[in-house]
């Protein structure tokens, strides 16, 4: 019933000791008050997070570093609403939000699209009846163009520039339609996109080709809730599930014999071309079974039984939260 906005420092990585343990609690450095559930949330800037709420209203917070206060920002009032924007309840959920700073994206329940901007009280744009189904998540293919995910098992591209209410391009899954729950689009290259949905399975998409996913990967047991790519070495990717599991995919060649591409800032880095590790990236995704040959899956948290709901991932360091109200700090991703 009370949800909060919390913002906690995990300590700073100077403090790690000599092997790389960290030492020190994390601790809350301030919270807000959050009208429904957080649906949704990210950094728009060092200091502002856009959150999505069950009630469909979008909310800019702004954090404030010198005296370690949470404000109210600016607030879209239900952004997202099934019925009729005034009608006391009629808000939906706004289940996702993706920020390029000033540029925000939101996704919800009545398969509604926004583009706000931070500074601006009205919404840039919105595609009333983008979709027919539930909109799950969000992110930015490229400046312009957005990739949403819904319901039904189809992921489309938007492109922002078009006037036109249509999708640019849409995909979707062979045969039954599993809702897809997540989305996230391969950091450097840009046409390979990663969706999970309920039925646990990890699907690739080349978005240059076809309309169906290029691999299917058994995964989860269960639904999985979020896929991400790490940012700078995407050759990993991680996926959580409700069936409280949380995976690392690792499709670097001969994962043995290369540690130090992982540990960056180290020197061997030097050697490997940006070249070298992009194809290898490319043709380990998009092989059509890249489990066979060179992918390397670990259950980060075996014995966990209730579900992880999110992950974020950065350089050496796993953030997720779970259904037992805890979020774990994982610093050694690459040890």
């Amino acid at each position: 019933q009370d949800n909060r906005i919390s913002i906690w420092s995990a300590g700073d990585l100077g403090n790690a000791g000599l092997n790389g343990e960290y030492h020190g609690e994390p601790h809350l450095l301030c919270d807000i008050q959050h009208n429904g559930d957080v649906m949704d949330m990210q950094f728009l800037d060092q200091e502002r997070i856009v959150v999505a709420s069950s009630t469909g209203t979008v909310t800019v917070f702004r954090h404030h570093q010198n005296n370690q206060t949470l404000s109210a920002n600016h607030r879209w009032e239900k952004a997202h609403y099934h019925m009729d924007q005034d009608t006391p309840c009629g808000g939906a959920a706004c289940t996702g939000v993706v920020c390029n700073n000033p540029e925000i994206v939101t996704v919800g329940e009545d398969g509604r699209i926004n583009l706000f901007r931070a500074d601006q009280k009205d919404a840039v744009r919105t595609i009333d009846n983008a979709d027919s189904s539930t909109l799950h998540a969000v992110t930015f293919l490229r400046t312009t163009e957005i990739l949403t995910v819904n319901s039904i098992g189809q992921l489309k591209i938007w492109d922002l520039r078009q006037q036109r209410n249509e999708p640019s391009q849409i995909f979707s899954l062979a045969g039954d339609r599993v809702p897809l729950h997540c989305v996230d689009r391969h950091p450097n290259q840009q046409h390979i996109v990663a969706t999970g949905g309920q039925d646990g399975m990890l699907s690739i998409w080349d978005i240059r080709q076809g309309t169906m996913p290029v691999s299917l990967l058994n995964a989860h047991e269960a639904e999985m809730w979020e896929v991400h790519f790490h940012p700078s070495n995407p050759d990993h990717l991680f996926t959580c599930s409700e069936d409280g599991s949380l995976w690392h995919w690792d499709t670097s060649t001969n994962v043995s014999e290369k540690p130090s591409f992982l540990h960056q800032g180290g020197r061997s880095t030097a050697y490997l071309s940006h070249s070298t590790i992009n194809q290898s990236v490319v043709s380990a995704w998009l092989s059509n079974d890249p489990t066979k040959d060179r992918m390397e899956i670990t259950n980060l948290i075996p014995n966990q039984t209730l579900s992880v709901n999110s992950l974020d991932v950065l350089g050496p360091c796993l953030v997720y939260g779970t259904d037992a109200e805890a979020i774990y700090v994982n610093r050694q991703l690459f040890a």
